[in-house]
């Protein structure tokens, strides 16, 4: 019996510890463009946030994307977000 160890990832919204395929990936790539990670296996600075309307609104707020990232976050990406939150949640 192995014990497969679950990648763990902190949201930028709420700031909790939660598993990594729980989350929804944003990324930042080498040529400053930032974009949602559906993959999660792209390259690129991560950040991550919980599929919820309260960890994104808190993300806002906090300029927590953008302090991981370490660039502005488009209002694009925050519109992109709530339409992967939807995806997300359907499946």
């Amino acid at each position: 019996m192995t014990n497969k160890k679950i990648p763990m990832r902190q949201c930028v919204g709420c700031r909790e510890m939660k598993a990594k395929r729980d989350l929804i990936r944003v990324i930042r790539n080498s040529e400053n463009e930032v974009f949602i990670d559906t993959t999660g296996k792209k390259n690129g600075r991560g950040a991550y946030l919980c599929p919820s309307r309260e960890c994104l609104d808190k993300a806002v707020k906090s300029k927590g994307l953008e302090r991981s990232l370490k660039i502005a976050v488009p209002k694009e990406i925050y519109e992109d977000f709530e339409r992967e939150m939807e995806h997300f949640e359907a499946g």
